[in-house]
């Protein structure tokens, strides 16, 4: 599997993402599952949970912005990244998961913001 060439086609199907987002989840969910201490499966919780900490240990402040410039701006975008990454072979789901579970899980804005962080720590 070239998983570059897969990922631009999806990107010529669907170009609502670019592709560095879907490289971005992927990288993401190896996090989530380092995190976890499990390979496999993930729920979408634990995905959007694992998306969040990547993306601010990744971009920190700025996280929102480099999102947002990908096609990004709720959690919604992510459940459809995973499944076009399911549909293109990428990523497997169980029969129990769904798009739906990626339907606002929480406020994309709020999630990423790390004043509230920065005020704990001061």
């Amino acid at each position: 599997m070239d998983f570059d060439k897969k990922i631009r086609e999806l990107f010529e199907k669907d170009s609502r993402y670019k592709p560095d987002a879907y490289e971005f989840v992927m990288h993401a969910l190896w996090h989530t599952q380092g995190r976890l201490k499990r390979k496999g499966h993930v729920t979408a919780r634990e995905l959007l949970d694992g998306i969040r900490d990547f993306g601010i240990s990744q971009y920190g402040p700025m996280a929102v912005t480099v999102l947002e410039h990908w096609g990004i701006k709720k959690t919604d975008d992510f459940g459809e990244i995973v499944f076009n990454m399911v549909e293109n072979g990428l990523m497997r789901k169980t029969d129990e998961d769904s798009r739906d579970d990626f339907k606002e899980i929480y406020d994309f804005k709020k999630a990423f913001d790390l004043t509230d962080q920065i005020k704990l720590e001061g």
